[in-house]
C-alpha cells in the first residue's frame, strides 16, 4: 500500500480497536505529525488509543525510529570513530551530577561523547543548569560546533537543538494535556529517540527508583528500564540499564554550583565514594559494550585511572573552554586544591542545621532535600523560572555515621537573610536517626538489565 493512500482516521480506528500498525503506517503518521497533516485532536486520539491499547515491541521500536528520523540527526561521524561513540542517560535524581564527571572521563579513555542533555524541572536538577554555573559557558551548539568540539576534546554537554526529534516535542506537548504522559512505552520511546538521534554505538541508562526518583516504584522503574533497553537494542544501539537507588541524595552537594564543585573534586579522585562508584560502573558498562574494554571491571579500571592521573579533569577543562568558559577561570576551577569559589557563584550565607537526635544516620530523604533546594531557588517549577546557581544544600553526614543531638548534619547555602521556617521544618524531618547502625550496601546499583 502506498503511503499516499493512508488516511489518518483509518489509522486511529485501527489502533483504537487494538490492532498493530504496520511500519509504513507508523512512519507515515509520525511524518504527518511533523508536517502538520495530523490535527491536534487526531494526535490526542492516537495517543489515548496507544495509552489504552498499548504498542507491540515492534511498534514501539518503529515509533521510536520514526521519531528519531523526524528531524536532524547528529553526524555523520568520522569513520575512525566507529565503536567509540557512547552516551549515558539518567531518569533524574537528587544530587545527580554523574554526567559532569563521566563524559570527560570517557573522553580521556578515547571515547566520543555527544551528550545532549536537559534542564531541571520540579525536584530533580538539570545537567545544563549545573554547567551554566560556570560563567560564559554556553550549552547551545550546532551540529558543526559539536563535531568540532568532539574532534578536539572528545566530549560536549549541550542542549537539544530545535530540529532534533521534532515529532517527540509535538507528541509530548499533547501527552501533557491529554493525560497520557505516564505510559511506559511512550516514555521509553521519547527518551531513546533523542539518544538514537546522536547516532551512538553504545548507551548506558541510569534508571532510578525510590523517594527521590521521578518514578518511585521499583517495579515500574524496572519496566521502564527493560523497555528502553529493548528499544535501544532494537534500533541497533548496544544498550544496558543499571537500576540505582535514589532514596538518599547522591554525594554531598545539592544545587548547581555546589554540584559543579563536587564534580571537580571527583574528577581529581577526591569525590564521595558512592558518587565515584556510580561513575565507574556506568562508564565501565559503556567501555565494555562498545568493545573498548574486555570486561566491565577493566572498563572501570581505565576510568579510575583517568581520575587518578588528571586526564578526566583536563578533558573537563578543555570541554568547558570549548563551550565558552574563560580559559583562566577554567584553569582555576580544574586545578586540584584550588579555590573554586573564586570563579563559581557563592551564596551569601551558609547556615548549619543541627540534629535533634542521637544514634546512627539511617536515611536522608532525597525528595525532601530536593524540595528544600527548589524552594531556595536552585530549581524551577515552570520552564520560564530563573535559577539561582549559588544556593543549595551541603550534607555533612553519610548513611551509617554516628551522630549526636546538636551535631551539624546539613548546611544550607542561601541568599535570603534567614532560612524560611518551612524549609527548616522540612530539613528537621529529612534525616532519619535510629539506635542501631544500618547495613551499608557497597553500591547503589540494585540490578543490571541487559
Amino acid at each position: 500500500m502506498a503511503s499516499a493512500s493512508f488516511r489518518i482516521p483509518d489509522l486511529l480506528i485501527k489502533k483504537r480497536d487494538g490492532n498493530a500498525l504496520s511500519p509504513e503506517e507508523i512512519k507515515y503518521f509520525v511524518r504527518e505529525v511533523v508536517n502538520g497533516g495530523v490535527q491536534e485532536c487526531q494526535l490526542g486520539a492516537m495517543l489515548m488509543a496507544v495509552y489504552l491499547k498499548g504498542l507491540t515491541d515492534e511498534e514501539i521500536v518503529c515509533f521510536t525510529g520514526a521519531m528519531k528520523n523526524s528531524g536532524d540527526v547528529l553526524g555523520p561521524w568520522p569513520a575512525e570513530w566507529e565503536g567509540k561513540i557512547v552516551d549515558k542517560h539518567s531518569t533524574g535524581g537528587v544530587g545527580d551530577k554523574i554526567s559532569l564527571i563521566l563524559a570527560p572521563a570517557l573522553a580521556a579513555c578515547g571515547m566520543k561523547v555527544p551528550m545532549v542533555s536537559g534542564r531541571g524541572l520540579g525536584h530533580t536538577g538539570g545537567t545544563l543548569d549545573k554547567l551554566e554555573s560556570i560563567e560564559g559557558l554556553s550549552v547551545s551548539a550546532s551540529k558543526d560546533k559539536m563535531l568540532q568540539i568532539l574532534t578536539k576534546v572528545g566530549c560536549c554537554i549541550v542542549g537539544q537543538t530545535d530540529n532534533l526529534v521534532p515529532a517527540d516535542k509535538k507528541m509530548y506537548a499533547i501527552r501533557d494535556v491529554t493525560g497520557t504522559v505516564d505510559n511506559i512505552g511512550l516514555i521509553a520511546g521519547s527518551i531513546i529517540s533523542k539518544k538514537a538521534a546522536e547516532q551512538l554505538n553504545a548507551l548506558v541508562l541510569d534508571v532510578k527508583f525510590g523517594v527521590g526518583a521521578m518514578m518511585v516504584n521499583e517495579v515500574k522503574s524496572r519496566e521502564l528500564g527493560k523497555k528502553m533497553v529493548d528499544i535501544g537494542n532494537g534500533l541497533g544501539i548496544k544498550t544496558v540499564a543499571l537500576m540505582t537507588d535514589m532514596n538518599n541524595p547522591i554525594g554531598k552537594m545539592i544545587g548547581n554550583a555546589l554540584e559543579v564543585a563536587e564534580s571537580v573534586n571527583c574528577l581529581h579522585g577526591n569525590g564521595p565514594t558512592e558518587l565515584e562508584d556510580l561513575v565507574l560502573r556506568l562508564g565501565g558498562q559503556l567501555l565494555f559494550l562498545s568493545g573498548n574494554a574486555s570486561s566491565t571491571d577493566e572498563g572501570q579500571m581505565k576510568l579510575k585511572e583517568t581520575l587518578i592521573n588528571g586526564g578526566a579533569a583536563r578533558k573537563f577543562k578543555e570541554m568547558i573552554i570549548a563551550q565558552g568558559a574563560n580559559p583562566e577561570e577554567a584553569e582555576v576551577l580544574c586545578t586540584n586544591g584550588a579555590d573554586v569559589w573564586s570563579v563559581l557563584p557563592k551564596a551569601k550565607f551558609v547556615t548549619p542545621i543541627k540534629s535533634k537526635y542521637s544514634g546512627f544516620v539511617f536515611a536522608v530523604n532525597s525528595r525532601t532535600c530536593a524540595e528544600c533546594s527548589l524552594k531556595l531557588g536552585a530549581g524551577r517549577q515552570a520552564s520560564s523560572d530563573k535559577i539561582n546557581h549559588s544556593v543549595g544544600l551541603e550534607l555533612c553526614v553519610d548513611i551509617g555515621d554516628s551522630i549526636k543531638e546538636g551535631d551539624v548534619w546539613i548546611k544550607v547555602h542561601h541568599d535570603c537573610d534567614v532560612i524560611p521556617n518551612d524549609i527548616r521544618a522540612l530539613l528537621n524531618d529529612a534525616i532519619e536517626v535510629q539506635s542501631s547502625q544500618p547495613v551499608i550496601l557497597p553500591t547503589r546499583v540494585k540490578d543490571i538489565i541487559s
